[in-house]
């Protein structure tokens, strides 16, 4: 979403802090996504925002979702999307859920260890299962490779396991890192998977999925390469790996989809000098709107004030030190009173708040209903 007059007074309905959603965003990035690799299939990651209106816009364009909880498999659910448009890429799941998945009707689901494959054919026999590979997180704000993934040897021990027990090997996936600033990562992974690919074919195994995981990136204050690059980066790679025998594709963004949909409105609650920094402290922070910003993302704020700039150090309003959402923050001198706004907070924002300190998390207001 962009910093607008529009933005300005549909803001002005609200009393702060509060978020501010474009649905219409939203859609024209899943559009965006789909048409970057030619026969994508797109899951939105529900992790990134999670709310009941999101997923309703885009469960009405056809995405597909994937989940990792109980709670997120009834949000797709009340969204309206059909359980074959549910998928379960977290390698590591409990019980619980995989039971609840399978009764639902989802039938695809990750793995990364030989005790995920038990529990799998143990509480969603019959299922299609994805190894999960770890490949190179290079140039990602979070990188995810130690987490989760296994080598190429293991991966195809494992494949020949779980056909076994009695589970469909249906295909391959990875995950470059959230937040991934290198196009190059996804080529290297599907380099590996074609490896991985032809070894399992001769163990008599046709795999027909490739996933791609999420990891693709929005504007934070750093140069990011564009759906579109990553999209031709993969494409190309495809071609040029599986020429006349193109595989199934898909991919799970999360953050892609919903990162610039919307705005963080705060008010400038207090101003203090310490030493040679000037501070502001606002009605919303680390802990009950913008976590993320605890790990280095820098989100662009806005003010409507105009005049000469000068570096501020961004707070929040919770007694905790750690609720510092960024320095040296140029910014016209604004006021107690005067509004912030922190742009592109659309994803892992919401989904991560608390109630710390007894600051809940924002409201949400949406612009096509303001």
């Amino acid at each position: 979403m962009k910093f607008s007059q529009e933005l300005v007074q549909t803001a002005g309905r609200y009393e702060s802090p509060f978020f501010l959603v474009d649905r219409g965003n939203v859609r024209q990035q899943y559009e965006k996504v789909l048409a970057s690799i030619p026969g994508l299939d797109v899951f939105y990651a529900v992790k990134a925002n999670p709310h009941p209106k999101v997923l309703r816009a885009l469960a009405e364009l056809g995405c597909g979702f994937e989940v990792s909880s109980c709670r997120e498999l009834e949000l797709a659910l009340e969204a309206k999307a059909s359980p074959e448009r549910i998928v379960s890429y977290n390698p590591v799941k409990a019980p619980a859920f995989l039971a609840q998945a399978h009764q639902a009707g989802m039938r695809t689901f990750a793995f990364d260890s030989a005790a995920e494959l038990d529990k799998l054919a143990s509480m969603a026999p019959g299922s299609k299962v994805v190894a999960r590979l770890v490949v190179s997180n290079t140039g990602s704000e979070w990188p995810l490779c130690g987490k989760y993934g296994m080598d190429a040897g293991t991966t195809l021990k494992l494949l020949r396991r779980a056909a076994r027990l009695g589970l469909q090997p249906f295909g391959l996936t990875f995950h470059v890192g959230s937040q991934c600033l290198n196009k190059d990562n996804w080529v290297d992974a599907l380099f590996l998977c074609r490896q991985v690919w032809d070894q399992a074919r001769k163990k008599g195994m046709q795999l027909d999925l490739l996933s791609l995981g999420g990891g693709l990136p929005v504007y934070h204050g750093k140069k990011v390469p564009t759906t579109e690059e990553i999209g031709a980066a993969i494409d190309g790679a495809i071609r040029e790996l599986f020429p006349g025998n193109r595989p199934r594709l898909a991919i799970e963004p999360g953050r892609a989809l919903v990162g610039e949909a919307a705005v963080l409105v705060t008010t400038v609650i207090g101003r203090a000098s310490r030493g040679c920094e000037e501070w502001l402290y606002l009605d919303a922070g680390i802990f009950n709107a913008i976590f993320e910003a605890s790990q280095g993302i820098r989100y662009q704020a806005v003010t409507e004030r105009k005049g000469p700039r000068r570096p501020f150090t961004l707070a929040g309003p919770s007694c905790d030190s750690v609720d510092t959402i960024c320095q040296d923050v140029m910014l016209p001198s604004p006021r107690v009173g005067d509004r912030v706004y922190l742009m592109n907070v659309g994803a892992y924002t919401l989904s991560y708040a608390s109630h710390f300190n007894g600051f809940p998390p924002p409201p949400v207001f949406f612009l096509d209903e303001g």
